[in-house]
């Protein structure tokens, strides 16, 4: 039995805020599904394991990343989604965007395993790579080398963006994915990492959930002594 509700109820909820999701990329969000929750069993990798909570929280969650924010994706984007997890949202990003060079960076291998048998499963391009993202900042081959770099609630703002804003080029842009969280003790972090608020982006999901996607765009190079240790990082924030 398929996880997901069926394509007209998921193509209703899609219409809902304007999306167009073809059948057949329906099919692989199925098959996407199954084998999540399937995997789950053995791996912990998410703890929404309803049908309808992926299809809203999972899936559409990361589809309005495009949706309300694709005018700063460039054509044929190179993308870094940090802390990717289960693939949220790199990999529907993906699914919707074949176009775009998508790098999904996690820190535990478990998680990128599961990535790269996802991928030969849905036939998609994207890579997935295990390493921290504070130590991949400083290879010459990830800094500040991105068209786009996105983050899913993976830490606090001032934090996030430490770990985030090394990786953009300059005028690129990094997009926070988060719930309630105020930005104002971010900002000076931003600054000194050569970004500024470009724009902030608030959404509902169907449950009434809160989202907000922070915008910010790279005006100038980071400076070459961050990011940091993480546990600098993690003891004074920016």
């Amino acid at each position: 039995m398929p996880i997901l509700p069926d394509y007209e109820t998921a193509e209703t909820l899609f219409q809902e805020y304007q999306l167009d999701v073809p059948r057949g990329t329906f099919d692989k969000l199925q098959i996407y599904a199954d084998f999540l929750v399937d995997y789950n069993q053995h791996v912990n990798l998410t703890a929404i394991t309803d049908g309808n909570e992926i299809l809203r929280k999972h899936f559409l969650d990361s589809f309005l990343l495009y949706s309300h924010a694709g005018n700063y994706f460039p054509d044929s984007a190179k993308v870094l989604d940090i802390g990717s997890g289960a693939g949220f949202p790199g990999v529907p990003l993906a699914l919707l965007c074949p176009d775009f060079e998508i790098t999904l960076l996690d820190s535990l291998g478990k998680r990128i395993t599961f990535l790269e048998l996802l991928r030969q499963k849905l036939g998609c391009s994207y890579s997935a790579v295990h390493g921290r993202a504070e130590e991949f900042a400083k290879l010459p081959d990830y800094r500040e080398c991105f068209d786009v770099v996105t983050a899913r609630a993976v830490a606090s703002l001032p934090m996030l963006a430490e770990f985030s804003l090394p990786y953009v080029k300059t005028g690129g842009f990094w997009i926070s994915m988060k719930g309630k969280e105020d930005i104002s003790p971010a900002i000076s972090a931003i600054q000194k990492l050569g970004g500024k608020l470009e724009q902030t982006i608030s959404y509902r999901l169907p449950d009434g959930d809160e989202r907000t996607l922070y915008i910010i765009k790279k005006i100038s190079p980071a400076p070459t002594k961050y990011p940091r240790k993480f546990a600098q990082i993690k003891q004074k924030p920016l």
